[in-house]
């Protein structure tokens, strides 16, 4: 019976869903709004967040660039060397320069895995990181944690 299935709980007991669910704290339900939270006294801007699970640290000292792609072309607008939490310092976009429009960060973690002298195999299987993203609302703020190690990545829409 579903009713009565039971949960395992790793511990190699078994508990009833019922029990189970009146065991768990009250959770607040997930804020259902179809944007990104809006952050009190933050302008937008554009920040990011390299880390490193390889290591299980912050990407301090990776280089990044970031480009404006219009149409079929890319414009390089500034690089930047992440700082040592890991996080673009200053925002990578902010003010006049934080616009709508198509963009792209390359990571280039062979450099950073090369200059901490971390034993792979070589040639990396990984040696730039192009991330292309769109900003559709310059009143939003964008924070791009990005998560990567020598063999896969992944990065998601932060505020």
């Amino acid at each position: 019976m579903a009713s009565m299935a039971s949960t395992a709980l790793g511990t190699g007991m078994l508990m009833s869903k019922a029990a189970f669910a009146a065991d768990a704290p009250n959770a607040p339900s997930p804020n259902q709004t179809s944007g990104p939270v809006q952050q009190d006294g933050l302008s937008p801007r554009l920040t990011m967040h390299g880390l490193d699970t390889w290591n299980g640290t912050p990407a301090a000292g990776m280089r990044v660039d970031l480009f404006a792609i219009e149409g079929d072309r890319s414009r390089l607008l500034q690089t930047t060397t992440l700082a040592a939490s890991g996080r673009s310092e200053p925002p990578l976009l902010i003010g006049d320069m934080y616009r709508v429009g198509t963009y792209e960060l390359l990571l280039h973690v062979d450099e950073y895995f090369a200059s901490r002298k971390v034993n792979l195999p070589q040639p990396l299987f990984l040696s730039k990181i192009p991330l292309r993203f769109r900003i559709t609302d310059a009143g939003q703020r964008i924070h791009l944690p990005v998560l990567f190690g020598p063999w896969s990545y992944n990065y998601y829409r932060g505020s």
